[in-house]
């Protein structure tokens, strides 16, 4: 019997996989019940396992471990669904804007962010905006900057404003404004005693980092200050969001590093303290992206209004 090549094998999956397979596993992983996620989808116990039978069958793997009091997202299932997580956000996006366009006459202004806005510039920023154009649909999207980048890419989004540098073709770039970098610490923590702490105070510490953005620039920062690797905290790197990496803190497992618009949720039990070296305070840059062929009114706007509060400075300057 021949038996089906490699490349046949993953075009057959492609054509057999569809949404309600996708919907069906992300809704078993995060309720970690069947049962629960059938209620979830409104559908039948059977037809969801049978739904989660087939990709496990198309994919080759077993997604899931089960046990009597459900499932569990077995190592290469958990792969799969971040993926297929990704994918039904993606659809749900094209989808948004697609009714979005039909139904808006005023226009929609779609914003790419990693980065909190509980104070600061982007906050203050988008208010300015949405109280110059109120009838304009605002809508902020929060993802890693790798996910943020596609959907620019693939015109979901208008507007990335994001930190660092973010390569990206037939793209345009406007500098906007920086923000320092604190050190996040547990009330009861013998460097909150000082107003300010040096990246030198840090040694011996555990560093909680979030594996979303800007969580790998901070640990790039943290190996730039600190050349030597003695000198360097130990790192715990989690799969978290920066609100759960605070929570952490709370519980006296380590300490972490934010940027200054974090300060403005509050937490209690949390200090923050300015970080410098001989230098001064580290200050990360961010900057908007946005595509140059998008000729949407409400981006204008949106850029008129940044080019107005962060003018770019002179050549030479």
């Amino acid at each position: 019997m021949h038996k089906p090549s490699r490349s046949t094998s993953s075009l057959q999956a492609s054509k057999a996989i569809e949404l309600k397979h996708l919907q069906s596993v992300v809704a078993a992983a995060d309720c970690g019940s069947l049962r629960q996620a059938a209620e979830l989808l409104r559908t039948q116990q059977s037809s969801l396992s049978r739904r989660i039978s087939e990709i496990e069958y198309h994919l080759g793997i077993a997604v899931f471990e089960r046990f009597s009091g459900g499932v569990r997202p077995t190592q290469a299932g958990r792969s799969v669904l971040r993926l297929a997580r990704t994918i039904l956000e993606e659809f749900d996006a094209l989808i948004a804007t697609a009714r979005a366009v039909q139904n808006s006459e005023a226009g929609r202004l779609s914003v790419g962010l990693c980065t909190s806005l509980s104070i600061g510039n982007l906050q203050t920023s988008l208010l300015d905006f949405k109280q110059r154009f109120p009838q304009i649909e605002l809508v902020t999207i929060e993802k890693s900057r790798t996910r943020l980048a596609t959907a620019l890419r693939n015109g979901v989004i208008d507007i990335l404003i994001v930190t660092g540098n973010l390569p990206l073709l037939d793209n345009r770039v406007m500098p906007l404004w920086s923000e320092r970098v604190l050190v996040a610490l547990p009330h009861d923590h013998p460097l909150t005693a000082r107003d300010t702490v040096y990246w030198s105070d840090l040694r011996g510490e555990t560093v909680l980092l979030s594996h979303y953005d800007p969580g790998k620039e901070f640990e790039d920062l943290l190996n730039s200050k600190l050349a030597s690797p003695e000198d360097r905290p130990k790192l715990e790197r989690h799969d978290v969001s920066r609100g759960i990496i605070k929570s952490l803190i709370r519980m006296n497992t380590g300490i972490s590093l934010v940027l200054e618009s974090d300060m403005g949720i509050n937490y209690a039990g949390l200090i923050y303290r300015e970080l410098r070296d001989r230098s001064g305070p580290s200050r990360f840059a961010f900057s908007a992206y946005w595509r140059d062929d998008n000729e949407n009114p409400a981006l204008t706007a949106f850029l008129n209004l940044l080019s107005e509060r962060y003018p770019s400075p002179p050549l030479g300057c």
